[in-house]
């Protein structure tokens, strides 16, 4: 018999929905029922993932929510047409951007005032289990049932849950009188939160989680029985009268309302007045081709501006164009660095329209990659800013449209490895510490024997099945979302309010609002996104870029730097990179020496073959091989050739991948796509496995040996999940090229843009201070008589770069207000004495402390002690002392003269003052001891033999254990000639892991490799020394 749900909670009910929403369409398909709603608490955040997998089952889908109002009523509210879509997504709106993050508020006449055309189901007191069946209606509910009854007349049920509790013929029979009192029809609503019954375990840990108890706690807040899930017809037929389970299919047959109904309109002010759309952007596209090619445009990218123009005008996507590069021209006027990446952002529209300065003379891409006919849905363009000043784009975007009209993406946060772990540790009852060791260290979790050993250990009752429960319930959860955040930067920009296409809801920064769906949802529904991203290394380059400009006007941005220079390939192919965006890991500076780059092409393979899809793929190998002559470079057809020619016929980018599906398999454009998604949420509900038949028959039937096209797809499989994009390689490898050429010909300002724009990158301030004067830059202290909060490039002789002045900002625990004071008041003239400092500037005492920790104040008193002794004998401004603060600074000077302190004191006080030293390395201060006297530095193993033994001494600058390394671990120790390289194999991290997670100072005994010009050292024995160093605070940069 048919039957249709119309009262379900999917897990974006947050902790009270036990099942995701694609499972419950699945299974009503499954049971068949003819329709189901998702009926969210105050929320449409389910409801597109359920749209895309009803679309998939061919079962009907409606749109609804259920509301608890303030009264104490419960509604379900159901979308019968497009304007009452409307009508509900902006009263969540409503009622959630009146409450705070996570909360809503919404009262009777809310319900009545704005839903004009919803269908509205109301559950009683009584129609839930947990209600008293034996209590007449109160006057109250009487009189709530009488307004709705009145008000909203012809749409308005009284809705009956039967789920086999005590009591369910008074209960009905309760409900069944008040319809008849009210004269509503009755309709049957199952009140489902889960699609099964087996997962009643893991809702209860929700609703413990919900009510911060244990599950054993919970008493009569659980779930009686495990009824709420959907159930067979046939037994709901046992349940209800007829009349109520066809009331049911009746309503459904009202609700004709669908997703696809929604069609996004583009903002039009983008567009200037008595101009279409698309002759704007023909216009602007015209003006910067002769920006870009003022000798002319050639023929070929001349046909790839038709083509781009062609196809944007009939998938009508120039608003989308147009108000990206509204965004960018907003930026670019208050010289604000940004560049666009991705497919879209790196076509030849874009380039000439300034949204990227990456030729597309210098990459071949494939446009299909983000635009094809099949594909319906908008282009997606990231734009990265300064990520200093990206507020100021948010706020421009806020101030165009308004924040009806403007909202960030959401983020949808899960369920992961830990927090389930702790999640379910504490829903069970578990003790918090051994939970919390059982989150840190989960080398049980492919194990079974061991977690029930540690339950054992840990004297638990019934420990064996209680593991058993614990590991089920942990990997149920994965995935599981526990709340909504905001995308990164992810805009959705409307026509109209935006709340009438889906709702927005408070973020939990100030200012910020956020729609309930994430950036899958709007790809599935078509939504505009604009990515307003924020990159560290744009605001360093725009900073150097300005110092550079004070001497070589000719430099001020991306485009002005030349596009190829033999000194600075010479630089990266010695892996000199510490600082050079993208290419500064260890992996990458391994890279490096060994492919060499030597064009702009190589920097856009080094960026993206450093990744685990080509590493996966077992892709890199074999392009090393054929880089450096050691394989034949072969191609099974020229078709292959074409796509693969530039690659060595090694597959290293996504859009390869999607053009070999083409060219080798028949796939369309769109197929082609499909399988971009595929393998992008590969791991996440994937169907990339259903491409492989396709792809493996298509390249058969096309001549093409089985063996290779089966190898072919399992290199595709390596992508899954991160394959790296051409066109987001070509972006990147643009900003990492400028930062290399500034690195070489002016290391001085990079160094400066760099440290004033941390935190960012692999290295602290102090790695980065020792690269720069590795590089013969001359670094000088930070100084109240010359430092500005920002560390400064001062003029240069002529002769050498010019020697940086560091800023005030390294000096921990002064603050900014007090740096400023400093600066205010020096600028009357030069401070003599530490009093006359305190005087002139105001400052608290505890910003002169900090002063005096940091040695800034030595150019007025001579040393650090002088500094704190002066700065005791200071007294607090006090009204009977007012005397005393008219004083001059002789009046201070009680003669006591401290010596200086000694060289290894004073490199520990700078440490813990600003986080790095000028004065000797550490290792330098320790090289004449035991057993760092006995140590090779950096700078010897150049002389050392392959595989000859080392023994080395450094501190932990980086651990870094890769997913794609098999559990290897890398360590990056720092002396006081440069960086070396430790590679710790899984057998040796078993031996010494105390040193190695906990060592900040090591000796490492081992075998030192040099291979293809790279060198580094295998580890056989690891010594923790950090004893040596106990009171120097020296950062490792941990990254796993």
């Amino acid at each position: 018999m048919p039957y249709a749900e119309l009262h379900t909670l999917t897990c974006y009910s947050f902790l009270r929905g036990a099942s995701h929403p694609q499972e419950l369409v699945e299974r009503a398909a499954e049971l068949g029922y003819q329709a189901i709603a998702i009926t969210d608490e105050c929320s449409l955040a389910g409801v597109v993932k359920a749209h895309v997998a009803a679309r998939q089952a061919g079962i009907q889908l409606i749109i609804g929510s259920e509301l608890n109002l303030v009264e104490g009523v419960q509604l379900v509210a159901l979308a019968p047409s497009r304007a009452a879509y409307s009508e509900l997504s902006g009263l969540i709106s409503l009622a959630r951007r009146r409450s705070p993050k996570g909360e809503y508020r919404v009262a009777l006449r809310d319900v009545i005032f704005h839903l004009k055309r919803c269908l509205i189901i109301w559950k009683p007191a009584g129609a839930e289990p947990s209600g008293d069946a034996s209590i007449n209606p109160t006057t109250a509910e009487l009189g709530y049932g009488q307004q709705l009854a009145r008000l909203c007349r012809g749409r308005i049920w009284l809705g009956v849950t039967h789920l086999l509790g005590n009591d369910e013929v008074a209960r009905y029979g309760r409900l069944h009188t008040l319809a008849q009192t009210l004269n509503l029809p009755m309709v049957a609503c199952g009140a489902v939160q889960m699609h099964v019954a087996s997962r009643k375990p893991l809702h209860d840990v929700f609703t413990a989680l919900h009510h911060n108890t244990s599950v054993a706690q919970l008493g009569r807040r659980r779930l009686a029985n495990s009824q709420q899930h959907l159930r067979r017809p046939q037994q709901l037929a046992q349940l209800y009268p007829p009349a109520l389970l066809a009331a049911a299919l009746d309503i459904a047959a009202r609700c004709q309302f669908s997703l696809d109904e929604l069609r996004y309109e583009y903002p039009e002010e983008v567009v200037p007045p008595g101009q279409s759309a698309g002759s704007y952007l023909r216009q602007l596209v015209d003006e910067g081709c002769a920006v870009r090619w003022p000798a002319g445009v050639p023929a070929d990218i001349q046909h790839r501006i038709e083509h781009e123009l062609q196809l944007i005008d009939e998938l009508s996507y120039e608003y989308y164009f147009l108000t990206v590069y509204d965004i960018v021209r907003f930026a670019r006027e208050r010289n604000i660095l940004c560049q666009g990446r991705g497919s879209a952002a790196n076509s030849v529209v874009c380039y000439c329209l300034f949204i990227t300065e990456v030729s597309p003379e210098a990459v071949s891409l494939l446009f299909e990659r983000f635009i094809s006919r099949e594909r319906d849905e908008p282009p997606d363009i990231d734009v990265d800013f300064e990520h200093e000043r990206r507020e100021e784009v948010i706020q421009y975007i806020y101030s165009k449209y308004g924040r009806r009209r403007a909202a960030l993406a959401a983020t949808v946060i899960t369920y992961r490895a830990r927090s389930a772990v702790r999640d379910v540790g504490k829903a069970l009852g578990l003790d918090a510490v051994f939970v919390e060791d059982l989150a840190k260290s989960l080398a049980w979790w492919d194990r079974s024997a061991d977690l029930h050993k540690r339950f054992e250990e840990q004297g638990v009752t019934g420990h064996g099945e209680v593991a058993e429960l614990f590991q089920s319930l942990v990997q149920q959860i994965l995935g599981f979302p526990r709340h909504l955040s905001q995308h990164v930067g992810g805009f959705v920009i409307s026509r109209g309010p935006i709340s009438q296409l889906v709702p927005v809801e408070n973020a939990s920064m100030a200012e910020r609002t956020v729609i309930q769906w994430d950036k899958e949802d709007i790809e599935s529904l078509g939504l505009l996104k604009v990515d307003i991203l924020a990159l560290g290394m744009l605001s360093a380059i725009r900073k150097s870029l300005a110092l550079v400009a004070r001497d070589h006007p000719q430099l001020r941005g991306l485009a002005d730097v030349p596009r190829d220079d033999a000194a600075t390939w010479r630089m990266l192919q010695q892996a000199d990179s510490i600082g050079v965006f993208q290419i500064e890991s260890r992996a990458q500076m391994t890279m490096l020496p060994r492919l060499k780059p030597a064009s702009f092409y190589d920097l856009v393979i080094q960026i993206a073959i450093v990744r685990p899809g080509p590493i996966q793929g077992d892709m890199v190998h074999p392009y090393l091989r054929r880089r450096q002559g050691l394989e034949a470079v072969t191609y099974p057809s020229e078709a292959i050739r074409s796509v693969l020619d530039r690659t060595l016929g090694v597959p290293i980018f996504q859009e390869q991948v999607i053009r070999l599906a083409m060219v080798a398999a028949g796939f369309s454009g769109g197929e082609a796509d499909q399988l971009r998604r595929a393998i992008t949420n590969w791991g996440k509900n994937s169907q990339l496995l259903t491409f492989e038949g396709k792809l493996v028959q298509g390249m058969i039937e096309r001549g093409y040996e089985k063996d290779f096209a089966h190898r072919l797809f399992e290199q595709i499989k390596g992508f899954g999940g991160y394959g790296f994009p051409e066109s987001h390689s070509a972006s990147f490898a643009l900003l990492a090229w400028v930062s290399a050429w500034l690195k070489c010909h002016h290391p001085a300002a990079f160094y400066v843009g760099l440290l004033n724009s941390q935190p960012m990158g692999f290295y602290s301030p102090s790695q980065l201070v020792q690269d720069a004067r590795r590089h013969g830059v001359t670094v000088m202290p930070a100084d109240v008589n010359h430092s500005n909060w920002d560390h400064r490039l001062l003029d240069s002789d002529g002769s050498s770069q010019p020697p940086v002045r560091l800023g005030l900002r390294l000096v921990k625990g002064l603050s900014r207000e007090g740096a400023q004071r400093v600066m205010e008041a020096r600028r009357q003239a030069p401070f003599q004495q530490v009093s006359q400092l305190r005087q002139r500037a105001g400052l608290e005492r505890r910003d002169m402390e900090a002063l005096a920790d940091a040695d800034a104040l030595a150019s007025l008193s001579g040393n650090r002690h002088q500094s704190q002794w002066q700065i005791m004998a200071l007294e607090q401004p006090r009204p009977l002392l007012q005397d005393e603060q008219r004083q001059p600074g002789s009046h201070f000077n009680d003669g006591v003269q401290l010596p200086a302190p000694g060289v290894a004191e004073e490199v520990l006080a700078d440490y813990r003052a600003t986080g790095l030293t000028l004065r000797a390395h550490p290792l330098a201060l320790l090289r004449h001891l035991p057993p760092f006297n006995r140590c090779s530095r950096y700078a010897d193993l150049g002389h050392i033999s392959h595989r000859g033994f080392v023994r080395i001494a450094g501190v932990v600058t980086c651990r870094q254990r890769p997913g794609t390394a098999s559990g290897v671990l890398f360590l990056t120790l720092e002396d006081e000639t440069g960086n070396s390289n430790v590679v710790v194999w899984p057998r040796t991290q078993e031996h010494f892991r105390a040193a190695l997670m906990n060592g900040r100072l090591l000796v490492v005994k081992g075998t030192l490799e040099h291979k293809e010009g790279v060198t580094h050292i295998i580890a056989g024995a690891l010594e923790d020394h950090s004893s040596a160093l106990a009171s120097l605070p020296v950062q490792s940069r941990d990254f796993h």
